[in-house]
């Protein structure tokens, strides 16, 4: 297989020829249903051989098109069992790897971004990739210092190819719609989009998994690998062995599955806190279970930090807010906190009650003190939504998504996602009381205590004090 370039007009006619197949079944389907049989059968079907092409071809292909198939695959456990379970491997596989670049390619990004000289930075390095992903692949090596490491060598023309994929792509979104229940593929394929660049720049993951790596040191349930040395397209970390969280979605244990989802959990609500880093590709092919330094309890591994939100602050402060009120069934309190943020625009009126009503169940997680993610309960979600009869559809297709919380919310759902399909019983309570700010009362009354305090200071500062 050559670099990414020489294969465009390929996958162009790989990725163009998607919605004639969708097209084709369509006719096909309509040809069942004039013959008698079920609606609904028909539509399953359809629905079914659909996935399995899409997933068919973008399991073929690096770049934008895995890139999607990533961030779709997340979403695997709310689809019927009928239709997920045939292609559930596939998207396994599609999460944790790719047809290798040739060796040839791989030294000569090395030998253009280290020096020919490169091979005297290694004791070892292994020709074989140990993963391949959207825009790089990885190689295990032994650092000239004896440490393990894990060599990252981005795909030459990876830019290109990720924007060609995501371009044809999201011309046919809405035919890709129905794979998802009650998610809109359009924004998720433009948000990919706007990331592109960050994705490609290895100086900008480098600085953000230096960051974690330094905050989360000598944290006991999480570890992040150090960063040993980073250049254009080539990025060196320390290796971190463990067990790939896809392996414990496939057969892991009910401790395992627990443990994963509990600090995957924590990992999300915590990092923004304590970094000002949203780690933004939640799929299981970022994430390891690693035994802890007693043996005993699973630490997290976060690997990949090319795509990370920047929060300054954290988490903002009304998500904790509205959770926290909807919670205590404070409706029109709720209502103004979305309306203040942007998710209800000015020129739209709902009932408060409404919206309320529409988000407790997505809500419930945070209520119990501890939940249990199940594949039928993110089903039963995203159907109450996709369902074009109920009001929760009629509400949901009126409310709006700021630019600002995209990320937060397809980090979020993708995080919920993958603890579906862990199947992991959680105490999301604890961690959005730990680390959510405004998700205690006693959050927003210290803030506006400290705001009074500053404002009493201002009142009393002298005349020509500089400030």
């Amino acid at each position: 297989m050559s670099d990414l370039p020489r294969k465009a007009v390929t996958r162009t006619a790989k990725l163009a020829a998607l919605p004639l197949g969708f097209a084709g079944r369509a006719t096909w389907g309509l040809g069942k249903r004039i013959g008698g049989r079920p609606a609904e059968l028909v539509a399953r079907e359809l629905q079914q051989r659909t996935a399995e092409q899409l997933f068919k071809v973008l399991g073929e292909l690096k770049g934008g098109a895995m890139k999607f198939g990533q961030a779709l695959s997340v979403f695997e456990s709310a689809l019927p069992e009928e239709i997920a379970g045939p292609y559930r491997a596939a998207l396994t596989k599609l999460q944790d790897a790719a047809p290798p670049m040739p060796t040839s390619t791989v030294h000569a990004v090395l030998t253009e971004r280290l020096g020919d000289q490169w091979r005297d930075l290694f004791l070892e390095f292994e020709e074989k990739p140990s993963a391949a992903a959207s825009i790089g692949q990885v190689h295990r090596a032994v650092w000239h210092d004896g440490r393990q490491v894990a060599v990252k060598v981005q795909y030459p023309g990876a830019g290109e190819a990720l924007l060609s994929d995501l371009t044809q792509l999201s011309r046919f979104a809405r035919l890709l719609g129905p794979l998802i229940p009650g998610m809109d593929i359009k924004p998720l394929i433009s948000e990919l989009r706007d990331r592109i660049a960050e994705e490609l720049d290895y100086g900008l993951e480098a600085e953000a998994q230096r960051a974690h790596a330094e905050e989360f040191a000598d944290d006991p349930d999480v570890l992040v690998p150090g960063v040993v040395h980073q250049s254009e397209q080539v990025l060196v970390t320390e290796w971190m062995d463990g067990v790939p969280l896809a392996e414990v979605i496939d057969r892991g244990s009910p401790e395992q599955r627990d443990r994963a989802g509990q600090l995957l959990a924590r990992f999300l609500f915590s990092g923004p806190a304590r970094t000002g880093l949203l780690h933004a590709d939640p799929h299981p092919g970022n994430f390891r279970l690693v035994p802890g330094d007693d043996g005993e309890e699973w630490r997290l591994g976060v690997l990949d930090f090319g795509t990370v939100d920047r929060l300054p602050g954290g988490l903002p402060p009304q998500i904790g807010d509205c959770l926290r009120m909807t919670l205590e069934g404070e409706a029109e309190a709720v209502y103004e906190v979305l309306r203040e943020e942007g998710f209800v625009k000015e020129q739209i009126d709902l009932d408060p009650d409404a919206v309320l009503e529409y988000l407790v169940p997505i809500i419930e997680p945070a209520e119990a003190d501890e939940f249990t993610f199940t594949r039928g309960w993110i089903r039963a979600q995203a159907a109450r939504i996709a369902d074009i009869r109920s009001p929760a559809h009629q509400l949901g297709k009126q409310l709006n998504l700021p630019p600002s919380y995209l990320l937060i919310h397809r980090v979020t759902l993708s995080t919920i996602g993958v603890l579906c399909q862990l199947n992991a019983t959680v105490r999301l309570r604890d961690e959005l009381e730990d680390w959510l700010p405004g998700f205690l009362a006693d959050y927003t009354d210290e803030v506006d205590e400290t705001d009074a305090a500053d404002e009493a200071d201002d009142d009393q500062t002298p005349v020509g004090t500089p400030v």
